[in-house]
């Protein structure tokens, strides 16, 4: 008789889904042979049974208890999610479920886990207020197996170092072991850790992997900050090797099915120390109208689903900006070479032409694949001096293209305006440019000129990526939308609450709805108000996020919205060609996967861009940290741009820079806090501070550890 074939447990038939069905059905714990009576399998695969158990274990979805028996997280009053720690040292857990409200986490009850881990806390019975309170009951995954930390000092004997974590949310001590250093490190040196076992509440044993250098360098504050937020350093060899196998310029063969449009004059505008050039424009002036072309570069044609480009692109999300280096999605073979658009070289790409009437509204748009070559490298600068500036030396440079130039101008004023009308948001948000002197020092920080010629290009890649989103909805194909939901109602009832207490009071709506707040915006531009309008109304702004289903776009009051024209350094605008593509029945692009997978891919997007926007605002942070701490004691001017019970925040005018005037420095009166209004009121002078409001300070006090920045007021006649 010949032996049964032995069961395998990873082909197990019963799917999560099913098990976590049978303990609903059940509501009640279940041990194992309770659930292979329910399920009505053989006892032969009890072992796969197991298995699916211990891998919903691992997900916090079930829990074991004592006595062998195992019960629904949910159930049991548990819930799974991310740990987030505050500057002030509490904690929420940000649950799986986004139903569910977060779960306040006093610092006593973290049982060891740290900022972003995934944990499973325990509801504790009886808490009132906003959010349920919680005890971290289990670590499922740590966030970093690592952590970067600053050696303070010296421990006796042979106890190494004592350390504390470079992100300030970490609350704990390190006692740091460093033998594996080429030497000691000084007071002030930041090492890469590895975090080994919790000795006592707030310290733990580790082991020093590497020395990153002093903390005064801005190079090693910018390596900090990419190790902080998981940003990629590395490209892994199989993606280095298929971007090697690619070839340094388009072959001819490449040119073929293609619109050669290498005749037009094509450019690309950039900022002055760009190297990826992703979207070029030309524009001709046809008939009452104006025609666009916008040519992007074709990097789907390189970069084919599930190669080994594309897996790592995906999970890269995006590329990461730093003020001195850059982390690309692909390797510069492919980001400043191969399939960066740069001038007077031929270049694959994906254009979209539209018409656009006299006034400005759309007409017709199609959609193909060219070849074309960039007739001039462009700068925002150059453009804005020949354009507005009237600039005879820069108009005698730019001659050859700028009666184009001046036609994409008017073009771009009539979309500027459309848009206006239909009632587009427009923040005016100032933008901080570091400038270093030849020791890589950070010798000035500013805000960023704008100038019409930046406001010329966002305006033709909103028109192509309109123009694209309409064409891939009307034909049913799946691709990732830009979203931007409509404000949350009660914040957006908070605002015009607020407004209605200030000047602009008479301009406010009764009814908060997101037109009347595109009303008030309107009405605030170019008055005193703008600033406390603008920075009142972002605070009711949801986060744009990419989605596979058709949601519209709030901020640019567009119905149809997707991400097309930067396939270099966003891994959406790939999704999005993959299924241009498609649509123009290409060979070799078949539809994109389901809205399930795609689901699956704008979460992980939309999560890695988070944090992209987080190192941003890391480095930019640490980098003003530095750029301060010699001058405690220096006067400045600023805007109060946030206020709290505690103080309010100070946008400096003289230096793109925030910081906190704590109440407790102000002792003139005992203030009282009215969240309604946004301001401070003195109970004996009636002295406010309020949001707008222009203050004098004296920068008090900068610290890199905890990356505060704290003024104190300065009167009149200091």
């Amino acid at each position: 008789m010949a032996k049964s074939k032995k069961k395998n447990p990873a082909e197990f038939a019963l799917s999560h889904a099913d098990v976590l069905t049978l303990f609903k059905e059940a509501r009640r714990p279940l041990k194992i042979d309770d659930l292979i009576r329910m399920s009505g399998i053989s006892k032969r695969w009890k072992r796969g049974l197991e298995l699916r158990l211990e891998e919903l274990k691992d997900q916090g979805r079930i829990l074991r208890l004592r006595g062998g028996a195992w019960g629904l997280a949910e159930q049991l009053k548990m819930v799974t999610g991310t740990l987030e720690v505050q500057r002030s040292g509490v904690g929420f857990l940000l649950p799986e479920d986004k139903k569910r409200k977060d779960v306040f986490i006093a610092p006593h009850a973290f049982g060891g886990a740290m900022h972003g881990d995934t944990v499973v806390a325990a509801l504790l019975p009886g808490k009132q207020g906003k959010s349920p309170e919680g005890r971290i009951v289990r670590i499922l995954k740590r966030a970093h197996e690592t952590i970067s930390c600053r050696v303070m000092r010296k421990l006796g004997g042979e106890g190494g170092f004592l350390c504390r974590p470079t992100d300030p949310r970490m609350r704990i001590s390190l006692m740091v072991n460093v033998e594996d250093l080429k030497s000691a490190p000084a007071k002030g040196e930041l090492l890469v850790v590895r975090p080994d076992e919790q000795v006592e509440d707030g310290l733990w044993s580790a082991v020093a992997l590497e020395s990153l250098g002093n903390e005064d360098s801005a190079t090693v504050q910018e390596r900090l900050v990419k190790l902080n937020n998981d940003v990629p350093m590395v490209f892994p060899s199989a993606a280095l090797e298929q971007a090697a196998s690619l070839p340094a310029v388009p072959a001819e063969a490449d040119f073929a099915d293609r619109v050669d449009l290498r005749h037009m004059g094509f450019v690309t505008i950039d900022g002055a120390t760009a190297r990826d050039f992703d979207d070029a424009v030309y524009v001709e002036q046809q008939g009452d109208g104006y025609r666009l072309w916008v040519a992007i570069a074709d990097v789907s044609h390189y970069v084919r689903l599930g190669t080994p480009l594309d897996v790592e692109a995906e999970e890269r999300a995006n590329s990461y900006y730093f003020p001195q280096s850059v982390e690309p999605m692909f390797p510069e073979a492919l980001s400043n070479g191969l399939c960066s658009l740069n001038p007077r070289v031929p270049r694959l790409a994906m254009v979209a032409e539209t018409y656009f009437y006299s006034n400005g509204t759309y007409g017709k748009s199609k959609f193909y694949a060219a070849v074309i070559e960039s007739k001039a490298r462009l700068t925002y600068e150059q453009v804005h001096k020949a354009l507005e500036e009237k600039d005879p030396e820069e108009r005698k440079v730019l001659d050859p293209v700028l009666p184009m130039l001046e036609r994409a101008e008017e073009l771009a004023r009539l979309l500027k305006a459309q848009r206006s009308q239909r009632g587009s948001l427009d923040f005016d948000l100032p933008e901080a440019g570091v400038t270093f002197n030849v020791y890589g020092e950070p010798v000035d920080i500013r805000r960023r000129v704008r100038h019409f010629s930046h406001q010329m290009i966002e305006e033709f890649m909103i028109a192509a990526n309109e123009a694209v989103a309409r064409f891939l909805t009307e034909r049913e194909q799946n691709f990732l939308y830009r979203s931007h939901p409509d404000p949350d109602g009660e914040k957006l009832l908070g605002l015009f609450r607020t407004l209605q207490r200030t000047d602009l009071a008479e301009q406010v709506p009764m009814d908060p709805t997101p037109e009347a707040l595109q009303h008030i915006l309107r009405v605030a531009a170019g008055t005193e108000q703008e600033f406390v309008v603008n920075r009142l109304a972002l605070r009711t702004m949801m986060q744009a996020v990419y989605t596979p289903e058709h949601e519209g776009h709030f901020g640019l009051a567009s119905e149809c919205y997707c991400h097309f024209t930067s396939p270099i350094r966003r891994y959406a605008d790939l999704v999005v060609h993959r299924a241009l593509k498609h649509a123009l029945k290409m060979e070799g692009f078949p539809p994109n996967p389901g809205e399930g997978r795609l689901m699956q891919v704008a979460e992980h997007l939309n999560k890695r861009e988070r944090k992209a926007m987080e190192a941003e605002r890391e480095i930019l942070k640490r980098l003003t940290v530095l750029f301060l701490r010699d001058k405690v004691g220096e006067r400045y001017t600023g805007v109060i741009n946030g206020v709290t019970d505690f103080g309010f925040w100070v946008e400096l005018e003289e230096v793109m820079a925030e910081g906190l005037v704590r109440i407790s420095t102000i002792d003139d009166d005992y203030y009282g806090y009215f969240p309604e209004r946004q301001e401070l009121i003195g109970e004996r002078t009636g002295r406010r501070f309020r949001l707008g409001q222009r203050v004098n300070v004296w920068l008090s006090e900068v610290n890199l550890n905890r990356l505060e920045i704290n003024f104190a007021l300065r009167e009149e006649g200091e």
